[in-house]
């Protein structure tokens, strides 16, 4: 039996404990009893690991480990045309160091369950196979979904359904698309009847780069939503990006968070890359490229935020860590009132997990898996505000790593006050 101590527990306002055994959550409270091992957390809050929800370590670090350059324009669709060049140099132990470089910038700074993103046209499967791989190698440290993604198009890439489907058979758990990238809008809808029928068929979950540009009639999230819905498996889609739902009228808008709330649909936000990607056209007023975060959160829609790249392609910097995204997020969607600061450490923690469809084995809770994080700092205010840095990541129990807090040999104030 351990115990680890002297700890502030999100979620838990009256509890300063918790106990573990087998790896297991037994319990969570005050003066819990004795037990073999006990660990002084002092003082320091406690919340599940991080969730990123939206990555693709397939091309993590393809920027500058490869010597290539990425869009000069920054957009999106300059990246996309840009990627076969690098593709034709991928092989799958390089995309395996690569992806693993990605993997440990993340573990190494609290993320224990990620959603990646694989580019399945390419009829080689070279990213896939090095993902299923990791998967299985990378098991105790880290949960990793894979997304079956057409990065460019089903439809616009020939043969690009069918190999989608067949990296299902393979084993990738989440069916992807990208009906803006298509090469119209009967072919984008298309794509998206064909990404629920394969879940359906397959019984996998969706997530979808749906309207990644800022062109406000780009409402392909619309007929996701309308199908989901009237097949009761909202809970098990995702809609990325919605950079479009930023740009629409109240009007539309106001309508959809009706729907989206009746068909429960997840959506994934990822700050830090459509603040540079979107609004590359516009002078000024220039958009954020974000979608409509804060109005589903007083909705009560499932929302998250993700990294989405590593110095790749599409976006030059990114290094994993979920609190610098949440910090971009929280300022570019004007989520910081107090009642929202209590809140949103969920955008990279229990909301991640509803999009992943892990809810029901995430989380402090007793009877799961003994999974969490020690932040440096003693509130969510106070580790928001100073950006704080992981100091503990356990997994089922177990340090995977643990530093100490900053300190200084010198005190830069000593002889300075009086």
């Amino acid at each position: 039996m351990k115990k680890f101590t002297n700890a502030v527990i999100y979620g838990h306002k009256d509890a300063n404990e918790i106990l573990v055994e087998n790896g297991v959550i037994k319990a969570i409270g005050k003066d819990l009893g004795p037990a073999d091992e006990v660990i002084d957390l002092e003082g320091k809050l406690v919340t599940a690991p991080y969730v990123d929800p939206h990555l693709h370590l397939d091309y993590v670090y393809t920027l500058s480990e490869l010597g290539k350059e990425g869009a000069g324009s920054g957009t999106l669709f300059e990246a996309i045309e840009m990627w076969p060049k690098f593709k034709e140099t991928l092989t799958v132990e390089g995309v395996k160091t690569l992806a693993l470089k990605g993997i440990m910038d993340e573990v190494s700074q609290g993320v224990q369950y990620i959603r990646t993103h694989i580019d399945v046209t390419d009829p080689k499967f070279t990213g896939l196979k090095a993902m299923l791989e990791l998967r299985e190698e990378l098991k105790d440290i880290v949960d990793i979904q894979i997304v079956s993604f057409p990065q460019q198009g089903m439809y616009t890439y020939k043969g690009g359904r069918d190999l989608v489907e067949e990296a299902l058979k393979m084993g990738a758990d989440v069916v992807g698309g990208i009906p803006h990238y298509e090469p119209a809008r009967e072919f984008g809808e298309k794509s998206v009847h064909d990404i629920v029928e394969l879940a359906l068929k397959y019984n996998k979950l969706i997530d979808v780069h749906c309207d990644e540009t800022d062109d406000p009639h780009s409402r392909f999230v619309e007929l996701l939503n309308a199908l989901v819905l009237m097949e009761d498996y909202g809970e098990k889609t995702t809609a990325s990006h919605t950079c479009s739902f930023g740009s629409a009228d109240d009007s539309y808008a106001y309508r959809m968070f009706d729907l989206f709330k009746k068909s429960r649909m997840n959506f994934i936000s990822c700050p830090t890359e459509n603040a540079y990607l979107q609004g590359r056209q516009d002078t000024y007023p220039k958009r954020r490229g974000l979608t409509r975060v804060k109005e589903f959160m007083e909705y009560g829609i499932n929302v998250a935020f993700a990294q989405d790249s590593i110095n790749d392609p599409w976006y030059p910097m990114g290094n994993g860590n979920m609190m610098n995204i949440l910090d971009n997020g929280i300022h570019l969607a004007q989520i910081m009132s107090p009642a929202e600061i209590d809140k949103d450490l969920d955008l990279i923690t229990y909301n991640g997990a509803r999009c992943l469809n892990i809810q029901d084995r995430y989380g402090l809770d007793v009877g799961k898996d003994a999974n969490f994080i020690v932040l440096n700092g003693d509130s969510p205010f106070d580790v928001i505000r100073n950006r704080a840095n992981v100091l503990a990541s356990v997994r089922k129990g177990e340090y995977l790593f643990k530093q100490k807090p900053v300190e200084y040999e010198v005190n830069v104030l000593k002889g300075r006050l009086i």
